[in-house]
């Protein structure tokens, strides 16, 4: 890794911090807010499970699969933009 400014150091840790925050906040609201309102999903069946079940069970383990996957996208191309890239 090349030494980097200040300037760029703090430049990358501003655009991964924000990244940071938006994945918790994903995950927050698929790991919480979503499950709130199953129970009015429940009326409904997909599969011969209740609807909210099986968007909690299957969509919420997609969702936290597909945060890990674009985060580190998104993180690769802040340490390339910022030549912090791993070789």
């Amino acid at each position: 890794m090349a030494e980097v400014s200040a300037e760029t150091r703090q430049a990358h840790w501003r655009k991964t911090s924000t990244l940071t925050y938006v994945v918790l906040a994903l995950w927050f609201l698929f790991g919480f807010v979503v499950p709130w309102f199953a129970k009015e999903l429940d009326a409904a069946s997909f599969l011969g499970f209740p609807l909210g079940y099986y968007f909690i069970v299957q969509g919420s383990l997609i969702i936290f699969v597909l945060l890990i996957v674009v985060q580190n996208i998104f993180q690769d191309n802040i340490d390339e933009e910022h030549g912090v890239a791993e070789e």
